[in-house]
């Protein structure tokens, strides 16, 4: 490398002073900062409908990509309701820790209510204007809600997935699955 005019001592002093070894990348820090700013920066140019679609998009791609790798690797094209539950998060206990608290049936659809702590948890604590069941969740929405339609096909008319309430003290988000079947 050619150093016209810059002092070989100078640039060894800088290059010590900056030097990080990789291994030290704080990269999830870095996924955080670039995270809030995508969200708010999508919103101030294209306002908060573009930036929920956005967002619910960004998990519907691979939402629709798990799903197809559990029919394959079930080798079946639709499941029921609780066998899609369990095998989908079975399937993602790398980003989530689930827990049904209750289910409730009632005559044109049934809602089982969860207690989630997923891999966004922590990016939404750290940072000032992320918030637990905001814009940002819309990624877990659109993932869940993508996977199941795509899992149980003709079995079910809708499926949701809706923010409760942030618990704290358990460190989750209390949300609930409303599933609309095709007949119960």
């Amino acid at each position: 490398m050619e150093t016209k005019g810059i002092d070989v001592n100078f640039l060894n002093s800088l290059n010590k002073n900056i030097q990080n070894e990789s291994s030290n990348i704080n990269s999830i820090k870095g996924f955080e900062v670039i995270s809030e700013a995508l969200v708010y920066n999508i919103f101030d140019i294209f306002g908060r409908n573009s930036l929920l679609s956005m967002l619910y998009q960004t998990g519907s791609g691979p939402g629709e990509k798990i799903a197809k790798r559990l029919q394959e690797k079930y080798n079946k094209s639709e499941f029921e309701i609780f066998e899609a539950l369990e095998l989908l998060l079975k399937e993602l206990k790398d980003f989530y820790s689930i827990q049904v608290k209750e289910v409730q049936e009632f005559s044109d659809h049934f809602k089982i209510i969860i207690e989630n702590h997923c891999f966004l948890r922590a990016s939404i604590k750290r940072r000032k204007r992320l918030k637990p069941g905001k814009a940002f969740c819309r990624i877990n929405k659109g993932y869940f809600e993508t996977a199941f339609r795509k899992l149980l096909g003709d079995k079910i008319k809708k499926i949701e997935i809706n923010f409760l309430h942030d618990d704290i003290e358990r460190d989750v988000c209390v949300e609930e699955l409303v599933f609309y079947p095709n007949h119960l």
